[in-house]
C-alpha cells in the first residue's frame, strides 16, 4: 500500500509538467469491508467466516490512480485494495486445515489476508463524449489483478498451527461508465470480472463524485466483490461488501 501512496504523491508533484499532455486522477479512501463466505485448505472442511472464524467488519485504506494517455496509447488505471481479517473462533466439530486436524469446541485464532492490486489498460469509446456533450463516457479494457493471499489457523491450547500463502494472478475484463449531468457532479460505475471453470471473481463499484472547487473532489459509494477460487489446494468463496468514501484530484 505504501508504494501506491508514494506513486500517487510522485504523480501529484509532476502535475504541472504532465497535465497539458495527459489526464490524471488520484485518490485515497477508506472502505468498510463486511466479509462473508468460507475458507478451506487441503480439505473439504469449510471454515465459515461468520459462524466459525467470527470476523467483524474492517475499515481499510485504498488508493487509485488513473492516467488518460494521448493519441492511441491505452489509458492506465492502477488500484491497491488491502483486505485483512483476524479473530478468535470455534467450531463444534473437528476440522482439518492444511495437514493438521484441529480439536472441536476449542477456541482457535485465525487470520485471512486478501490484499489485491490492479492495473488496467483501457480505451474510451471514440466520439461518445463529444456526441453527448461531455455527459457520458464509456471505458473498456483488460485488467490484471494480483491477489496476495494468506490464511493461518492457530489453536494455542493444543499447539496446532497451519498456514498457507500464495500470490494469485487473475486476468479480468474492465468496464467503466461516467455520467456527468453538471460540471460539479459525476456518477461512476466500474466492473471488473472473470468466470472460468468453477471459479469466478466479480468486483463492482458505484461512486458519486462531487467537485467543490478546482481539481479537488470528494466521493462516496458502495463496493461489492464476489470471489470464488480453487488454487493450489486453496478453496475459498468470499464476498466483501460495504460503503466507502474517498478524496482526490482530477485534471
Amino acid at each position: 500500500m505504501k508504494k501506491v501512496v508514494y506513486l500517487i504523491i510522485l504523480m501529484i508533484l509532476f502535475i504541472p509538467v504532465v497535465s497539458e499532455a495527459i489526464g490524471l486522477e488520484a485518490s485515497l479512501g477508506v472502505w468498510n469491508q463486511d466479509p462473508e463466505g468460507y475458507v478451506s485448505y487441503k480439505s473439504n472442511d469449510r471454515l465459515d467466516i461468520d459462524q466459525d472464524l467470527r470476523y467483524d467488519k474492517e475499515t481499510k485504506t485504498f488508493g487509485r490512480l488513473k492516467i488518460d494517455m494521448p493519441f492511441v496509447i491505452p489509458n492506465i488505471y492502477i488500484m491497491a485494495t488491502p483486505s485483512k481479517f483476524d479473530g478468535r473462533g470455534q467450531k463444534d466439530v473437528n476440522f482439518k486445515f492444511g495437514d493438521k486436524t484441529f480439536d472441536a469446541s476449542v477456541p482457535f485464532d485465525s487470520e485471512v489476508q486478501l490484499d489485491h492490486y490492479d492495473i488496467a489498460l483501457y480505451y474510451g469509446i471514440p466520439g461518445l463524449k463529444t456526441l453527448t456533450l461531455g455527459i457520458l463516457n464509456l471505458e473498456l479494457g483488460l485488467n490484471a489483478r494480483i491477489i496476495d493471499f494468506s490464511a493461518k489457523v492457530d489453536q494455542p491450547s493444543t499447539g496446532l498451527s497451519a498456514s498457507k500463502s500464495a500470490t494469485i494472478p487473475v486476468p479480468m475484463v474492465y468496464a467503466g461508465v461516467q455520467i456527468s449531468p453538471v460540471d460539479l457532479i459525476k456518477i461512476e460505475g466500474e466492473l471488473r470480472g472473470i468466470a472460468y471453470s468453477s471459479n469466478h471473481y466479480y468486483d463492482i463499484i458505484g461512486r458519486l463524485k462531487i467537485k467543490p472547487f478546482g481539481p479537488v473532489f470528494i466521493a462516496g459509494g458502495y463496493r461489492y466483490e464476489d470471489i470464488k477460487i480453487d488454487y493450489q489446494d486453496i478453496l475459498s468463496e468470499v464476498k466483501l461488501k460495504g460503503p466507502f468514501i474517498e478524496a482526490g484530484i482530477e485534471f
